[in-house]
Order: structure tokens, then C-alpha cells, then sequence
């Protein structure tokens, strides 16, 4: 049994760490592919390396070209959209794109992948190496808006807290690669997805909003999600126009369950949040600790997951020392002038609620390494946060109220930066807390 390290920053950074060798794409994609001579099978299919075309998009796109490259061999011909540059052997070719605002790179990605898609022989076999951020990177916008319409319909929704669900919900009926349309536009007889996966439920229609998946959802559901945020009436009126079109019936939906498109298409869920939770579960059952993992998973408002999760670790504290581990996604709606991001928000809150609490240590962190609008993937947070602030001239609750978690930890301490981990399975938050004393 390993022994744990006596600072429980550290500690809780070697749970994180563990967490992320987990959900590590490339070694995901590996373990996803049975080579048997010439061929390789891949989710249940048996494909001919050489009659095979690849695109990877997402985060972690460049991790999982180089490791189908590597493992299955050069593909036909290759395509990887990724956030960040990387240099790839040939055939492949590498996009960047912009996330999580789409960008024109993004809108020429989009465009560059369908084009791709539409010219595989219809002999071969599409492969989709697919992971969380690709619904930005992949970002060509439906005749009838613009780049400009989907970056601001896009911005008004992080803005008002929407889920990836809904957020993708309104993409997919204003883009040209999402909600199946991928699927719908190759010639390829077969085509085989690898996800992995960046939401909550492993939904195939949402991750990277479905490129190869039935979409479900309607224009009239976009509709429904701009009016619950309360952001239709700021909508651009192009946005607004094309989406009423569609839902009259003079715009051609996304490809829905059962169309004849998806009999060839296959798909494969290999590596998620769950994948992360158990490897970080049993590194700290390896240390010798007492582990409670929450059944169900973090959303909603980050400030009041935050708080309820503190205080549920805090419950726990018996004697012997208790981890609490959680996955998910929550989401911040924008009312202050700050700058942060969900597991910054949600840290900030936890520590309101642990001030004055002794031997307790929150980490909440985004496994992509990216957490809003910012340069960290989230935060540390004890009994201590909050009188740190303060003696720094810093009120943690002030810097709640204008969602200013950042500058709050940025002066305090306590920002965890990985940079790009090239991965994306949500959010991971864990809480160590010390015996009764």
C-alpha cells in the first residue's frame, strides 16, 4: 500500500493527476482496437487498416490520431481538428480551430470535414475520432447565419449557465457537421465512432453535438432552449429567422432516429467520467484512504453545488480521515463583471462554506485542463481560503458576487494549472477531510 504524502495539496493533486492518466485519449484508443493480421476490429467492426479514412475531432484529437497511427497504421487519408497545433506524420492533415467560441478557423474546419467525409469512397470505412470541444472546433455555420450570429447566439448561452445540452441542442440546428450530418453526408459503407466522452450520461447525440449520432431534438426545441435562458429576444435576428424557418418546415431538420443513414454507423464510449472517478478512487484506497464517492453526478449552479458539496464532506468526518470524490459538469450564469470559471466558482463557494474548518482541503478541477475563460483548470480551497483573502484585501463573497473567482484566487492562492491536458471527460471535485478532533 502506498503511504500519502503529508501535505494534502499534494495529495489531492496526485488523485487529479491519476484522474487524468486514466482518460489519457490516445491510451484509450488503444485499448479500443484488437489487431489480428491485416485487419484491426474496432467496436465489433473488422476493418481493412489501408480502407480506412480518419478524422479527429476535438481536445484530445491529436493524442488519438497519433494513436490510431501508431496502433492500427497510416489511415487512407487523415484529418485532425484540434484546439491546439501539433504536427502529425503523413497523410494526415491538422486544423486548429477556435474553442470555446467558434472562430473562422473553426467555420473552415467544419467545412473541411464535411467536405472530407462527403469524398470517402463508398468501398472504405469512416473512422471518427471523436472528443468534448469539437462541437466549437467543428463550427460552420447553416446557409442563412453567419460566424458572427452562431459566436454571439453561442456566447449569450455560457453566459446565461445553459448545460451542454441545451447549448448543443441550438448547434446542431446551426451547423453544418452536427446532429448527424456528418453521418448523413459519406458515401463510406461503414462508419465506426470512438468518443470520448465530455457529458453527463455519455448522450451520442451530445457529445461533440452528435456529428455521426440521430439528433433527437428539433428547431422548435432550439427555440424552447434561447426562451428558457432568457437570451431569444438578444438572439441575432438572423439566428432567430433561420431557426423559426425551421421549425415551420422550410428548413431541412438534422437527421433524426431511424433514418437510414445511421445502419451503418457505429459507436463507442471509451473512456468518460466514470473512467476518471475509478482510477482516482483507487489511487486513494492505494494510499490507505477512506473513500465515498457521490451516486449522483455535480450540476447545476456552481456556487450552490460548492457549498452543499463542502458540506456534505464535512458530514463525513468521523475518526479516521474521509474522501469525498464527485464527478460531472455545473455551469455559472454570468451576472458580475469577473472573470473565472465553473470549478473556480464552485471552489470559492466550498470555501465560504469550510471557513474555519480545520484538516480539510477541496480540489475541483476540469480534466481538459481549461476552466472558463481563463488559464486555469481550477482550484484549491480549505478552512483557510476565506481569512487568506481577507487579509489580502480580497472578500470572498464580493468576488462570488461578481463571479470573479479567478482574481479571488489569483490573489489568494490556490489556482491548479495543468495547461492543455489534451483530454476532456468533465469536471472532477474531491474533498479530503481530516479526523474528528
Amino acid at each position: 500500500m502506498s503511504r500519502a504524502p503529508a501535505d494534502p495539496r499534494a495529495l489531492l493533486r496526485e488523485l487529479f493527476d491519476a484522474a487524468l492518466a486514466a482518460v489519457e485519449p490516445g491510451a484509450a484508443v488503444a485499448r479500443a482496437i484488437e489487431r489480428g493480421g491485416d485487419t484491426v476490429r474496432v467496436t465489433g467492426e473488422t476493418l481493412a487498416p489501408e480502407r480506412c479514412a480518419v478524422i479527429a475531432a476535438g481536445k484530445g484529437a491529436l493524442a488519438m490520431a497519433r494513436a490510431w497511427h501508431a496502433h492500427v497504421g497510416a489511415p487512407r487519408t487523415g484529418l485532425a481538428v484540434s484546439r491546439e497545433p501539433g504536427a502529425l506524420p503523413a497523410p494526415w492533415r491538422a486544423l486548429v480551430g477556435g474553442h470555446p467560441l467558434p472562430n473562422a478557423a473553426s467555420e473552415a474546419a467544419g467545412r473541411a470535414a464535411l467536405e472530407f467525409a462527403a469524398n470517402v469512397p463508398c468501398e472504405d470505412a469512416l473512422v471518427v475520432l471523436l472528443s468534448g470541444g469539437a462541437s466549437a472546433l467543428l463550427s460552420a455555420p447553416l446557409a442563412g447565419v453567419t460566424l458572427a450570429d452562431l459566436r454571439e447566439t453561442t456566447q449569450l448561452l455560457l453566459r446565461a449557465g445553459a448545460e451542454i445540452g441545451e447549448l448543443n441542442c441550438v448547434r446542431k440546428h446551426l451547423t453544418v457537421a452536427s446532429g448527424g450530418r456528418l453521418a448523413a453526408a459519406t458515401p463510406a459503407h461503414r462508419v465506426v465512432v470512438l468518443a470520448l466522452s465530455d457529458v453527463i450520461g455519455d448522450d451520442l447525440a451530445t457529445i461533440g453535438s452528435g456529428p455521426c449520432a440521430p439528433d433527437p431534438t428539433t428547431f422548435g426545441d432550439a427555440i424552447e432552449v434561447l426562451r428558457a435562458r432568457c437570451v431569444w429576444e438578444d438572439t441575432p435576428a438572423r439566428v432567430q429567422a433561420h431557426l423559426a424557418r425551421g421549425a415551420a418546415g422550410e428548413v431541412p431538420e438534422s437527421p433524426k432516429p431511424g433514418a437510414a443513414c445511421f445502419e451503418r454507423v457505429r459507436h463507442a464510449v471509451i473512456a468518460n467520467n466514470e473512467t476518471a472517478l475509478a482510477a482516482l478512487e483507487a489511487a486513494a484506497q492505494q494510499r490507505g484512504l477512506a473513500v465515498t464517492r457521490l451516486a449522483e453526478p455535480l450540476r447545476g449552479e456552481a456556487r450552490a453545488v460548492g457549498a452543499e458539496f463542502a458540506r456534505r464532506a464535512l458530514g463525513l468526518r468521523c475518526g479516521r480521515a474521509q474522501l469525498l470524490i464527485a464527478g460531472g459538469e455545473t455551469t455559472v450564469t454570468v451576472r458580475g463583471d469577473g472573470r473565472g470559471g465553473r470549478c473556480q466558482e464552485l471552489a470559492l463557494a466550498a470555501a465560504l462554506a469550510l471557513a474555519g474548518e480545520k484538516n480539510v482541503m477541496l480540489i475541483a478541477a476540469g480534466t481538459d485542463g481549461s476552466d472558463g475563460p481563463t488559464d486555469a483548470a481550477g482550484a484549491f480551497a480549505d478552512g483557510d481560503t476565506v481569512s487568506r483573502g481577507n487579509a489580502l484585501g480580497v472578500g470572498a463573497e464580493d468576488a462570488l458576487t461578481r463571479n470573479d473567482s479567478y482574481g479571488f484566487f489569483a490573489r489568494a492562492g490556490g489556482l491548479i494549472r495543468t495547461g492543455p491536458t489534451g483530454t476532456n471527460t468533465l469536471d472532477v471535485a474531491l474533498v479530503l477531510v481530516g479526523r474528528r478532533t
